[in-house]
Formats: structure tokens, sequence, C-alpha cells
């Protein structure tokens, strides 16, 4: 069953809201050459008691740019806090899917007292480059894309993100959708991010409990990927929760090609956090 959003502008960011009553909160940061529709079929299978927040990163949909060309996934946590705090969130759970996972983890450095636990899908490492160094296999990614136009950028590059796509044609054609809807601008500020961010760093300092889950047959984030983030994660706070798990037959959308057996681990994973905090009480 489908899930009812309102969409709504907060400080020029895009926000589709679903407004539960009793569950935990869950806000969620979509990849790269997505935008907030990606976390739909997840969004159908979490509790209906949830309150679901997925928004359009600034640069993508409606939802306007940073200010500056090269930013920093600590400017996109910034921005996520402003509107946080204009929706009047109480602390919630946080989720983010490849380039998302960057923004998440630097929300969670930055603004621990706003996050419950972090769900991190396929995530990315980022490069560690200076700004204004853009690699070569970023700048191509760059170069395509204005070469081919988001159209035929997205046709072709789409179905990778997926383990079998003509197994699940509407997945594939949503995820086709979805990237050739891009705005190019943004889509180069968040290509400048990635090769500026720094996962493995960002993680070192973050200090909440956390599930990382990635698809085993993923090609754009390896799961030795995910598990080093979820290793650094677990290094840094070893009091607190954290998990990892993959999701057989998967690939890089694993949250759209199974979102029921993404959502499973996400409602224990809350539970599991929600009843730390009534023994603690």
């Amino acid at each position: 069953m489908s899930r009812s959003f309102d969409t709504l502008s907060v400080d020029g960011i895009d926000i589709r809201l679903s407004q539960g009553s009793g569950g935990p909160a869950l806000v969620m940061l979509h990849g790269i050459g997505s935008n907030a529709s990606s976390f739909d079929g997840l969004s159908a299978a979490l509790p209906e008691d949830w309150t679901l927040v997925a928004w359009n990163a600034p640069g993508y949909g409606g939802s306007r740019p940073l200010e500056t060309g090269w930013p920093t996934a600590g400017a996109y946590a910034d921005r996520l806090a402003e509107v946080a705090a204009a929706l009047n969130l109480p602390p919630f759970l946080l989720a983010g899917h490849s380039l998302g996972t960057l923004m998440a983890t630097a929300f969670a450095k930055r603004h621990p007292a706003l996050v419950q636990g972090l769900v991190l899908l396929a995530c990315a490492q980022g490069h560690g480059a200076a700004a204004g160094a853009l690699g070569d296999k970023a700048q191509k990614r760059l170069d395509d894309l204005a070469a081919r136009g988001t159209t035929e950028f997205a046709r072709t590059r789409a179905p990778r993100l997926m383990f079998r796509p003509e197994t699940m044609p509407e997945v594939r054609d949503r995820a086709i959708a979805a990237m050739a809807a891009i705005n190019p601008d943004g889509y180069a500020q968040a290509v400048r991010m990635l090769a500026t961010g720094d996962q493995a760093s960002d993680a070192a300092g973050v200090r909440v409990p956390s599930l990382v889950m990635v698809g085993d047959k993923d090609v754009i984030t390896p799961p030795a990927q995910s598990r080093g983030v979820h290793d650094a994660l677990a290094e840094a706070s070893p009091d607190q929760p954290h998990l990892f798990q993959t999701v057989p037959d998967a690939g890089h959308i694993l949250h759209q090609e199974y979102p029921a057996a993404v959502a499973d681990p996400v409602v224990s994973f809350a539970q599991q956090i929600a009843a730390a905090g009534e023994a603690v009480r």
C-alpha cells in the first residue's frame, strides 16, 4: 500500500512529509542521481504511525542549491539541520543512501543530539580531495552528462544501479526517470561534494547507534566499503549498537529493489534503540 505524502517547501528545500502519530520520525536523504521519490517503496513498507520526511537535496527538484560551488558534506548537513528546526522535529532516525550517507554521517557528527540512530544504505566513501581538485573519473561523469543530456545519461547509467534490472522493469524505469530529472548544476555540486567527502573521517567522529546495509551484488559501492564504514562507526562508539546487514541479490538501490528487506531491519533497529532508551530511564 502506498504512503500519502504532503509536498511542501521549507526554507527553500522541497520536502515530502508523511505525518505519523506515536511512532518515531525518519528523515531520508537520497543519492546523487535520484530524488525524494526514491524512498516511496521503503516508506510504504514502514509502519503507518511513523513520521517520514524525504527531502530533495539542495540543487535537486525545486530545492535551492547551496551557495558555494564546492560544498562539503557538512554544508548539506547544516542545511538539513535548518530544515529539521523549521519542521520542529524531535530527535529522529536519519537514513541516507549512497551520496546521502556522506550527508547523514556528517550530520550525525555535527548534530548528534538530533539523531536517535543512523541508517546508512550503500555507503559512498568520498575521495577526500581538496576543493577545486576534481579527479578524472568525476570530471568524466560531468562531461558525459553535458555531452549526452540528462535523458540519455540516465538511460545508460541508471540500470547499472540494479542487480537484474530486466527482472524489475518498473523499478528500473523509476530509477531512470529520477536520474533524467536531475538539475545539471545541482548534480555538479553533488559531484564536487563527493570529491571532497571523507566518509571514514566523519564516521570516526560519530557517537550514535548505526545500521549499515548494502546489496550483496552492489557494483557501485561494493559491500566491503559499507562494511568498512560499519567497522569505523563501531570503533568510534563501542558502547552503542552497530549493525551490518547485506540484502541478497540486491544492487546499489537496494531500498528500491527490495523495500521490505530494508524496512524490516530498520524497524527492528528502531525498536532496539527505543528499548535501550526505556532501560536507562
